[in-house]
């Protein structure tokens, strides 16, 4: 039996005979149903459609995506403890997995939130590595499997300098990963659409939902900017290809925070 993928939002469901009626993550407010109405397609259909595209930012860092449903990348982060795979795009194919391998496989997989859980465990199967998801998130695994590994609290550490943090936000669940020897050091922080890199790069910003336009609280952002504050980092990749903020990135998002708490309170000085 097929596992119907939704082509709003990449979620992979069960297998099962039809496809569902509903997407349950599209159905809920932080995302949408297109004006064409709720569409399908399975992996197999994808591999026929989409290919995946690489971008290597540096040799430790690799981008992965073919603009499909959501259109985020992932990230294959090579760190001297193993690779991870932080977050997950639904395409995943023959090339993407011999060019993976080659590289060494994949020990982990660590994914931000919902919306980009996508195939997650058609990679486990693929790579035979377990899913790191904060178990804050855990009712909206729409496709349970064993390699679903939950983690509780505030941050979790896969191996030495490899870091997630819960920061919430955009879900309860909300995480991002910090590599402390990342940038030869200077460390990077990975944050999906959890910290949204800006479309100028210079900025980062926060939301509960991006394409219905619903803000986070002053209050949940300096909560985010406080699980933050402990971590030194350089360098910033959100969840698109192009949105990397190359250097001061701790800066950046310190500032963001101000930016975006003074906005929403009304006393940054906007008509």
């Amino acid at each position: 039996m097929p596992s119907f993928i939704c082509t709003a939002c990449g979620t992979q469901y069960p297998e099962s005979d039809t496809a569902p009626a509903q997407c349950r993550i599209c159905e809920e407010e932080r995302q949408y149903v297109p004006p064409r109405g709720q569409t399908w397609t399975t992996l197999a259909a994808l591999s026929q459609s989409h290919m995946n595209a690489f971008r290597e930012y540096d040799a430790s860092v690799i981008g992965i995506g073919a603009g499909f449903a959501i259109g985020q990348r992932a990230l294959l982060v090579r760190t001297g403890g193993g690779n991870i795979l932080w977050d997950c795009v639904a395409t995943l194919d023959a090339a993407t997995v011999t060019l993976i391998n080659s590289l060494g496989g994949l020990r982990a997989i660590a994914i931000s939130h919902p919306h980009f859980y996508t195939t997650m465990n058609e990679w486990a199967r693929a790579f035979d590595c377990p899913i790191h998801l904060n178990a804050a998130d855990k009712d909206w695994i729409v496709n349970p499997s064993s390699a679903v590994k939950l983690w509780h609290g505030d941050t979790f550490k896969l191996w030495d300098g490899v870091t997630l943090i819960r920061c919430g936000g955009h879900f309860g669940g909300g995480t991002v990963m910090h590599w402390a020897q990342g940038a030869g050091g200077r460390g990077i922080l990975f944050t999906g659409d959890i910290l949204a890199v800006t479309t100028d790069r210079k900025w980062v910003s926060f939301m509960r939902s991006y394409p219905n336009f619903i803000p986070l609280s002053a209050r949940t952002v300096e909560r985010i900017g406080r699980a933050m504050a402990p971590f030194a980092f350089d360098v910033l990749y959100g969840h698109y290809f192009d949105r990397v903020i190359a250097k001061d990135a701790k800066a950046v998002l310190e500032k963001s925070v101000a930016r975006y708490v003074a906005a929403v309170n009304g006393t940054r000085g906007y008509e």
